[in-house]
């Protein structure tokens, strides 16, 4: 790659802090570090033409967790870990929020919805057994009952009578958040570069050499903000997860409004407007969907439409208008990776598919390592 004199100045001199991925967590690292750092200069590397990841690929839930997931959690983590995450989820929320405005990323405060297949008789017995005791360790954090028990108003097929409502969830724009976020690091002259791919970095006493295919450059500090991508970065501590989705056109006369979970929260939907995104069925397939390959498969794509066609939307035609992938990062645990890695190298990774509500965060603490 053979650079101007005025791209090498401008771009690749003198470089502070090097952010390699521009997704929610790389933009907040970086809005972070041109509070802390004024005059630094910041660059982000993102290997897409956007953010390759989940980033602008999720699905809009502004959510913390199912009942039956955080059950699920309970049974496998310390209730204080499964608090902790909580809380850290929730307080991410608010700061993104915060940081971006609720018109901004539309935000529409409808609540959240949790349903139960017929066949999931087990798993909704549990549940209502056991929402008093997660509303008492969650009420400090709520200061009111986060689960309650409606009857199903929706008219889905195929499933339990009663519905678990959680009114501190809410669905965002993906796409405006994304934007705004962007645009507040530009704004903040922060540089970002798209298409390049970090083939390798190599350390010294003063900094990091970064190399870009058979162009090199030395930042000061590294910061990794890679999730589902950073598994050799952690020793397989992290694991990409392919979570598919795909959206209806729309559809006269909805009455779908708000975020609904089910599965232990491994299927999900929500209305945009007037049509459904549904996305999910990663235990359909767990090892075909350990991958960074943003394809979609039939197995998946015909359950995702059966269940619209029997669950969601049993009496009403519909259409598929699109289909996706995004790639999240999961690990042994859901507890996020905020740690510097060497002298001059750091991370923060595997956000357990919970990027919307604890990547501005994790991106928050990465910057905060420095």
């Amino acid at each position: 790659m053979q650079l101007s004199y005025w791209e090498l100045k401008n771009w690749f001199t003198n470089v502070d802090y090097t952010i390699v991925g521009s997704g929610i967590v790389g933009l907040h690292a970086a809005l972070r570090l041109r509070e802390r750092f004024p005059d630094s200069k910041i660059v982000i590397l993102e290997k897409g033409m956007l953010p390759q990841g989940a980033s602008t690929k999720n699905a809009g839930f502004a959510c913390f967790g199912s009942l039956s997931e955080i059950i699920d959690d309970l049974k496998s983590l310390p209730e204080e870990e499964v608090i902790q995450l909580v809380q850290k989820r929730w307080k991410g929320l608010q700061l993104l929020r915060k940081r971006l405005g609720d018109a901004t990323i539309d935000f529409k405060p409808f609540g959240g919805y949790e349903l139960f297949l017929k066949a999931d008789e087990n798993t909704f017995n549990e549940c209502f057994q056991k929402m008093q005791f997660i509303n008492d360790i969650f009420k400090p954090i709520f200061k009111a009952d986060v689960f309650s028990k409606e009857i199903d108003r929706f008219g889905f097929k195929n499933t339990q009578e009663y519905l678990i409502f959680n009114p501190f969830e809410a669905q965002i724009d993906t796409g405006n958040m994304m934007q705004e976020l962007i645009k507040q690091a530009i704004s903040n002259d922060i540089l970002i570069l798209n298409q390049q791919t970090v083939s390798g970095f190599h350390e010294s006493e003063d900094g990091v050499e970064v190399a870009l295919g058979d162009f090199s450059f030395v930042s000061k500090k590294l910061l990794f903000a890679t999730n589902g991508f950073a598994e050799d970065l952690t020793n397989g501590q992290v694991k990409p997860a392919r979570a598919q989705v795909l959206i209806t056109k729309p559809i006269p006369n909805l009455h779908i409004k708000g975020t609904f979970h089910f599965d232990k929260g491994y299927f999900y939907f929500r209305n945009i407007g007037d049509r459904i995104l549904f996305g999910g069925g990663r235990n359909i397939d767990f090892v075909g969907e350990t991958t960074t390959n943003l394809d979609q498969t039939k197995i998946i794509q015909n359950q995702l439409e059966k269940l619209l066609k029997e669950v969601i939307l049993p009496d009403t035609d519909f259409e598929i208008e699109h289909r996706w992938s995004g790639i999240m990062g999961l690990g042994n645990t859901k507890t996020p990776i905020v740690k510097q890695l060497s002298q001059h190298v750091y991370c923060g990774v595997r956000l357990g598919g919970m990027g919307v509500a604890i990547g501005s965060l994790i991106g928050t603490e990465l910057a905060d390592l420095i």
